[in-house]
């Protein structure tokens, strides 16, 4: 969650366990917004839709009032049952294993992204819910490998990721894995700046 006051961290960033404001579901905060708000600007009434890691299905369900068959996938047996609750669709998934070829219009991911030193984790949902990791990228690389395989033709993904992981880092790897990037959102926080990255197939995309 972004704008939380410091700790000691020796590099002033908010420490992970200052984040865990509930005990196994990530509830919707300002990159929740961000990213919910910024994919309904971008969605069209009966895409098909996909949000990996719903957490509390807020996104999912932002995304249903706009007019989006959507479903909400997470690893998190509690988030699914929080997303269902919303009245969204809501499949056990680790990541897009599970999903079809071709299968979405639409796919949004705010991924588990503060970086964390290993001795600093710990073993429980909220630790997949927030750390990304030493370099905070733990699932936004292996997201960004398969998800291409899911978009339909002419399919968009919007991926919500915060400066602490290292933007330009993102969009290369992406680049490399035949996807063309766009920020089409952001926002500045004490501490970090949050964006979404707009991805399309470069097949199908004049973005460089």
């Amino acid at each position: 969650m972004p704008g939380q006051p410091p700790t000691d961290d020796d590099d002033g960033r908010p420490s992970l366990a200052t984040q865990r404001d509930t005990e196994t579901v990530y509830q919707p905060a300002a990159d929740s917004d961000l990213l919910a708000r910024t994919a309904r600007s971008h969605a069209t009434p009966g895409d098909r839709g996909l949000d990996v890691g719903t957490g509390s299905g807020y996104v999912a369900e932002t995304l249903a009032e706009a007019g989006v068959d959507v479903v909400a996938s997470d690893l998190n047996p509690d988030a699914c049952r929080e997303a269902a609750a919303r009245g969204v669709p809501a499949v056990r998934a680790d990541l897009l294993a599970p999903f079809r070829e071709d299968a979405f219009d639409l796919v949004t991911f705010n991924p588990p992204y503060l970086p964390t030193e290993p001795d600093k984790e710990w073993d429980d949902w909220m630790e997949h819910a927030l750390s990304g990791g030493e370099d905070g990228r733990r699932l936004v690389d292996p997201f960004l490998e398969a998800v291409e395989r899911v978009l339909a033709p002419g399919g968009r993904v919007f991926l919500l990721i915060s400066s602490l992981t290292g933007i330009g880092d993102v969009q290369r790897y992406a680049h490399e894995r035949g996807l063309a990037g766009e920020i089409v959102a952001d926002e500045a926080h004490p501490y970090e700046r949050l964006v979404v990255i707009r991805f399309e197939s470069r097949d199908e995309s004049p973005l460089p």
